[in-house]
C-alpha cells in the first residue's frame, strides 16, 4: 500500500489494535466496476440522500460515469469527486451542481491511484476501498493491455462505523485542498450520526435489496465474459459469495446478545460433521450453510430479512435446477438468487424441519430431511441455547456448565425436534469439549470466500 494513500491510512489504524482486522483481497476492474455500480443503484432507489465520496483517479473515468452521476447527485446531498485534471473534467454539467464538488488530485497524490466509492446516510452505507497494484506488484507477466484485467487491492463493505471511520480520513485528506468543503463535509457527516437511526428492520431490508443488487450485477459481467477469461469469473463470483457472508456478518452485529452466532455454529457444525466422518465436499457445505443460517426467512425467534428477489430463468441442465424448481424453498429466501448456492439455500431452508414431521416449511420427517439441515438444525439450536444458559448461569451463585445444560435441552428434544442419533454424537463433542477440544470459531477471510463453495 503507497504511504499517505487513505487504504494505507485505515490499514494503519486498524493494525495492531483493538479495531477488528480487514479483509483485504485483489480485484479485477470488471468486479469493481459491478460492485460500485449496484452500490450506486441503492442511492437512486433509497430515499437515503446521503453523502457520497469517490476517486476516480483520472478525470477521464469520471468522465466516463459523469451523466450517472448526474442522477447521482439528484437523490444525495452531497456528492465529491476527488480525481487528477484532464481535459473536460471540471466542465462536464454534472460537475456545475450546486451539490457536486470537484477535488482536483496532484499528480504525485497517492490517491490519484485508488478506486473509492463512500455512501453514508442513515438508512443505508456502502463503501469500496481499492488501490491499484503497481507495475512491481503485477510481477513477471507485466501490466495487462487489457483494461477490464487491472488489478485492485482493498475491501468492500456495508459496515457503518467502518465507512464512516473512512469518509473522515477521506475528509482530512480534502483538507488539504479545500478546508472549508472540509469543513462542509464534517458537519454533514455530523447531522447524519445525529439523525434518528433506523430500525433494525430498516437497515436490514436495505442491505438485503443491496447484496441482491450486488449479486445480479456481478451476474451479469459473468454472463458477459469469455469461456477463456476463467480468472475474471472466478473474481466475481468470488464476490458473489462475499455479498452474503457480509451480510450475515451484520446480522449478527446487530443481535448484541449472540454476535457470534454464525461463525460458533459453522465450527459446531463442521465439528459434528467430522465425527459423522462426511466426505470434503459435504464438511464446505454444512460450513458456508452454517456461517450463512441466519438468512433464513423461516428462523423462529431471529430477526430476519424477507425479500422478493426476481424470478431468474435457469438452463434445464444448469447446476442445481432441481433446487430452483423445488416448490418447498421459500420465493423469498436471498440465496435463491445465486445457482452456485441453491444446495446451500436448501439445507438452511430445512433447518427447521423436526424429527417428528411437525416442522417448517415442509413438515418433513425422519430421513427425509436432509442431513446436513438436521445437523445445522441441533446445532444453530444447541448454540443459541449455550448463550441463553451462559447469561443465565451468570447471575446465579451456584454456577452450572452452559454446555451440560444446552445439551440437556437438545437431549429432551431428541425424537420429537431432533434426530437421536446426532444428539447422540452432539454428546460425545460436548464431553470432548468438557475434556479440553477447543473449536475455533472465526469468519473466514471474505476477499476469499471462493473454497466455500461446494464443488461435488
Amino acid at each position: 500500500m503507497l504511504a499517505g494513500s487513505l487504504l494505507e491510512k485505515l490499514a494503519t489504524a486498524h493494525r495492531g489494535s483493538k479495531n477488528r482486522p480487514l479483509n483485504f483481497g485483489v480485484y479485477y476492474k470488471n468486479t469493481l466496476v459491478a460492485l460500485c455500480h449496484a452500490l450506486e443503484d441503492c442511492v437512486l432507489e433509497f430515499p437515503s440522500q446521503p453523502l457520497m465520496i469517490t476517486a476516480f483517479q483520472r478525470g477521464k473515468w469520471y468522465l466516463e460515469e459523469a451523466d450517472r452521476y448526474g442522477s447521482l447527485a439528484e437523490k444525495s446531498r452531497q456528492v465529491v469527486i476527488m480525481a487528477a485534471t484532464e481535459g473536460g473534467f471540471a466542465e462536464h454539467p454534472t460537475s456545475q451542481r450546486a451539490n457536486v464538488e470537484l477535488v482536483s488530485l496532484k499528480a504525485e497524490d497517492p490517491v490519484a491511484i485508488e478506486w473509492h466509492l463512500m455512501i453514508l446516510a442513515p438508512t443505508y452505507t456502502a463503501m469500496v476501498l481499492c488501490q491499484e497494484l503497481s507495475a512491481a506488484d503485477y510481477g513477471r507477466d507485466g501490466v495487462p493491455t487489457e483494461d477490464r484485467q487491472r488489478k485492485f487491492y482493498g475491501f468492500w463493505t456495508f459496515e457503518p462505523e467502518l465507512v464512516t471511520e473512512t469518509v473522515k480520513l477521506a475528509i482530512d485528506h480534502i483538507h488539504t485542498y479545500d478546508p472549508q468543503l472540509a469543513e462542509k463535509l464534517h458537519q454533514q457527516v455530523a447531522e447524519i450520526q445525529q439523525a434518528t437511526p433506523p430500525t433494525r428492520d430498516d437497515q436490514g431490508i436495505a442491505v438485503t435489496k443491496a447484496v441482491t443488487k450486488v449479486v445480479q450485477y456481478l451476474q451479469v459481467y459473468q454472463d458477459d465474459l469469455p469461456h477463456s477469461a476463467q480468472h475474471l469469473d472466478q473474481n466475481l463470483l468470488s464476490n458473489e459469495v462475499a455479498a452474503f457472508l457480509r451480510m450475515a456478518q451484520l446480522i449478527d452485529q446487530a443481535d448484541p446478545s449472540n454476535p457470534k452466532a454464525a461463525a460458533e455454529v459453522a465450527a459446531l457444525a463442521e465439528a459434528l460433521g467430522q465425527l459423522l466422518d462426511l466426505p470434503a465436499w459435504q464438511m464446505k457445505r454444512l460450513r458456508l450453510a452454517g456461517l450463512l443460517h441466519r438468512l433464513a426467512p423461516l428462523q423462529a425467534g431471529q430477526a430476519t430479512v424477507e425479500v422478493v428477489v426476481e424470478t431468474m430463468v435457469e438452463e434445464p441442465n444448469a447446476p442445481q435446477a432441481a433446487a430452483l424448481e423445488d416448490p418447498e424453498l421459500p420465493q423469498a429466501s436471498l440465496l435463491r438468487i445465486m445457482p452456485r448456492l441453491q444446495a446451500i439455500a436448501q439445507i438452511i431452508t430445512h433447518q427447521q424441519e423436526h424429527w417428528d414431521g411437525t416442522g417448517l416449511p415442509s413438515a418433513l420427517a425422519y430421513d427425509r430431511i436432509p442431513l446436513e439441515s438436521r445437523i445445522l438444525g441441533l446445532t444453530a439450536h444447541f448454540q443459541q441455547q449455550v448463550i441463553f444458559h451462559q447469561a443465565t448461569h451468570s447471575h446465579l451463585s451456584q454456577k452450572a456448565n452452559p454446555l451440560v445444560s444446552a445439551l440437556a435441552d437438545c437431549q429432551a428434544q431428541a425424537n420429537k425436534y431432533f434426530d437421536p442419533k446426532l444428539v447422540e454424537t452432539l454428546g460425545l463433542l460436548v464431553k470432548g469439549l468438557e475434556q479440553g477440544l477447543t473449536l475455533t470459531a472465526h469468519q473466514p477471510k471474505i476477499a476469499a470466500g471462493m473454497w466455500l463453495l461446494d464443488q461435488d
